[in-house]
């Protein structure tokens, strides 16, 4: 049979007398009292046991056996021979609060996962309101410096009226550094100019035009990349523009084989069975712009593949090319073959490429990407569509660092 200190260890609470507990079909009640003890007065600093009377107070705790838990504290009030009244300390309950405080600790764990506020209400029997005030607390300062890789991204967040917001990280050592309200250049410089920049070496954007400005203005002496994914998916973006022209020329079966064969025409060629190749090769073979680009197209894939110096670097013609500036060499060469192809998908990313060389040359040779940046992307992502958008920015703002306290700065 279960001791009272048995039952005081079930509940967790140190020096916590159960003096009754009632339950039934929605909820547990505890009825608890602190063990009497000696306490120092706040105002003279003697101590007193003199117990002046006794108060109620009211508070949720933990849910337990699938019910809601109540406890019913009767705390004392002390009065020392100054004439001071005060209550007793208590760790577990703070003074007006309606939960404990493992209650509070616990709901602010659960919003470190992407859940809504909602959710974590009706765990913990509390209004979402009553957990957004918890969260408030909650607050991220700026950051104190700028990290040596910087990536910066934007996302779709609708909150704070702006559609896009903008985020920083820290690509060394894959961590988020801060949330912006919006992406445009005014507020890039606004917020890049209170920092000292000399330490940022390296800054991996995408191709919008306001971040080369900024970094042209602000980061000379840093190396500016081009993320591989966003040249690379230009002319992903070409080949699929001219595999859906040439697929219109065929008839209803043909296109749809056209259509259910773009995995094998997007797939390396080196990565392909003979099977495969084979297949590609009949679908080549029926339209020549289509041939034309796929050769393009691998020959991109081949190019990012080649070291940077010390090896034959194939060009666009199928040459080799075995100086150290060869890969810078290969890719005007493909550049200039996409250009004189006369395919305008094509046409246009080579003119694409031509405005964003030099970043994207050095895309080439340095390791930097914004993979991290994007999988966080993803995950604030899913945390929107949880919690069925956000209006308020700040909290927004707050909740995104928050998601990824461990890996902010």
């Amino acid at each position: 049979m279960l001791s009272e200190y048995d039952t005081e260890k079930l509940l967790g609470m140190q020096d916590v007398e159960v003096k009754n507990i009632e339950n039934d079909e929605k909820e547990i009640r505890i009825h608890i009292r602190q063990y009497r003890k000696s306490c120092v007065c706040p105002r003279c600093g003697r101590e007193t046991d003199r117990v002046h009377d006794y108060r109620l107070q009211v508070a949720d705790d933990l849910p337990s056996f699938g019910k809601r838990l109540r406890l019913l504290y009767r705390k004392r009030r002390y009065v020392c021979s100054c004439g001071k009244r005060f209550y007793e300390p208590c760790d577990f309950l703070p003074r007006y609060q309606r939960r404990t405080q493992r209650m509070s600790v616990r709901m602010l764990e659960k919003l470190s996962e992407v859940c809504s506020y909602s959710s974590v209400a009706r765990e913990y029997g509390v209004s979402g309101a009553t957990v957004m005030r918890l969260f408030d607390i909650v607050s991220y300062p700026r950051p104190k410096e700028l990290p040596e890789a910087l990536g910066i991204d934007e996302f779709k967040g609708n909150s704070g009226s702006q559609k896009y917001h903008c985020i920083l990280t820290d690509l060394e050592n894959g961590r988020v550094i801060d949330i912006l309200r919006t992406r445009y250049e005014n507020e890039l410089i606004d917020y890049f100019k209170q920092y000292d920049r000399s330490k940022v070496r390296y800054i991996v954007t995408d191709m919008y035009s306001a971040y080369s400005e900024v970094v042209k203005a602000f980061f000379p002496k840093a190396t500016y990349i081009i993320d591989k994914y966003h040249w690379i998916r230009q002319s992903v973006w070409a080949f699929e523009s001219v595999r859906k022209e040439a697929q219109k020329k065929f008839s209803k079966s043909h296109r749809i084989y056209f259509k259910r064969s773009r995995t094998l025409l997007l797939k390396r060629q080196s990565a392909l069975s003979d099977e495969q190749w084979q297949q590609v090769s009949n679908m080549l073979y029926l339209d020549a712009d289509l041939s034309s680009a796929y050769f393009l197209k691998e020959q991109l894939y081949r190019l990012l593949g080649a070291p940077s110096t010390g090896t034959d670097i194939p060009s666009a013609d199928g040459r080799t090319i075995p100086d150290d500036d060869g890969r810078r060499k290969a890719f005007t060469d493909w550049i200039r073959a996409a250009r004189d192809s006369g395919i305008q998908p094509f046409v246009k990313c080579a003119e694409t490429y031509s405005r964003w060389f030099e970043p994207i040359m050095n895309s080439m040779k340095v390791s930097y990407t914004n993979a991290f940046t994007e999988g966080c992307n993803n995950k604030i992502k899913v945390a929107k569509r949880n919690a069925f958008g956000f209006r308020n920015f700040t909290r927004f703002r707050n909740r995104i660092l928050y998601l990824f306290r461990d890996k902010a700065k």
